[in-house]
């Protein structure tokens, strides 16, 4: 008679030990999250063609709230190139880049897949039909918003059509809807390249960059305009995070702890629709900072929403600033499209996770 060895057994405290350090992870992260994007950002506006001293940086900006401590630029050019020029750029990319983040991790959490991200529903494609149509057709009806006002009605439009062509008997399957958006953002495709080829050289320029990305002509009156939606996105995200949580469990699960399961998916699409629709039409498509941050987020801090949420928008917002620093600095009296840089980075930390995925769990299903 062999005797089997049993397994050893394991502590309380080996269990409790990760439970009890993760808490300390989410502070770890939170404080370098908000660090590195006063930072960042103080840098961002410091830096370019014309240097500003990052101490008259912080002193513009305290002397802005009653704060006389640190000298802000003595020269009035210098001035006006903060406040006119680089804040605006910087708070935009601050508030496209969060929107992003916060947009990827509920894609994620909608479909149930760290692969997913926004344009998976065409609210890119759709917003860069929109921009095509102005840009070819010249048209200008809202003056200077007439083209991010078009980019956001269309990618809003073509949201929600993949959402009702993806519904079949009062439910829309995720993998039904993945297709659906797959074929959607290929006639997008088509309809890009054709007007594409019917506008004049000047327009084929304009849409090449738009599509691109970039956060070039950032003004405060765009910020205005976004910063409401981006608040909205933001508060309905952690009100959203406990469902999504109890959606990870599947389906069926989540409808009998009370979830309603496709009014979840709806109301997640509908945000996703909205605030990555108006941030494209001012910044173009910019691509992977959904897909990104909330996969790295998750990786450290685990999957809980009403953790992943809220980091994966200053992680976002961290991510585009430094992008757009990068963007504006690399070369000199050039300004590189910001979409490029983050495709730079996305392409292969994607090629990454699906051999990750492929290796330890055989693909997703």
């Amino acid at each position: 008679m062999t005797a089997t060895a049993s397994p050893p057994a394991t502590s309380g405290a080996d269990t409790v030990a990760p439970a009890r350090r993760r808490p300390v992870r989410v502070v770890v992260l939170f404080t370098v999250l908000v660090a590195g994007l006063v930072v960042v950002s103080v840098v961002s506006a410091a830096v370019g063609q014309f240097g500003i001293p990052v101490s008259q940086v912080v002193g513009s900006v305290l002397d802005r709230v009653g704060i006389d401590v640190l000298a802000g630029p003595g020269d009035p050019f210098a001035e006006a190139a903060l406040w006119d020029v680089r804040f605006p750029r910087v708070v935009l990319a601050l508030l496209v880049g969060g929107v992003l983040g916060v947009c990827g991790a509920l894609m994620q959490g909608c479909f149930g897949n760290p692969l997913a991200e926004p344009g998976v529903v065409g609210v890119s494609s759709g917003a860069a039909v929109g921009a095509c149509l102005s840009i070819v057709f010249g048209w200008t009806f809202l003056g200077s918003f007439t083209t991010p006002a078009l980019a956001f009605c269309t990618g809003l439009a073509t949201t929600l059509a993949v959402y009702v062509l993806a519904r079949s008997k009062g439910k829309a399957g995720v993998v039904t809807m993945i297709l659906t958006g797959v074929a959607v953002n290929a006639v997008a495709g088509a309809a890009i390249s054709f007007l594409v080829f019917a506008g004049d050289q000047a327009a084929r320029e304009q849409i090449v960059f738009w599509q691109l990305g970039s956060l070039a002509g950032s003004r405060w009156v765009y910020v205005a305009t976004i910063a409401p939606l981006v608040a909205v996105c933001a508060i309905v995200s952690l009100l959203l995070a406990k469902r999504l949580d109890l959606l990870a469990l599947g389906d069926r699960q989540a409808r009998h702890l009370g979830v309603d399961v496709e009014v979840l998916r709806l109301v997640t699409i509908v945000v996703v629709a909205v605030a990555v629709s108006a941030a494209v039409s001012y910044s173009g498509i910019i691509g992977f900072v959904g897909l990104v941050v909330p996969h790295l987020i998750r990786m450290i801090t685990g999957p809980g929403h009403r953790v992943l949420i809220p980091a994966s928008l200053l992680g976002g917002a961290l991510l585009l600033v430094a992008a757009d620093l990068l963007a504006r600095n690399a070369f000199d009296y050039a300004d590189l499209p910001i979409g490029m840089l983050t495709a730079l980075v996305g392409g292969p930390f994607f090629f990454w996770l699906l051999l990750r995925t492929r290796r330890r769990e055989g693909g997703w299903t």
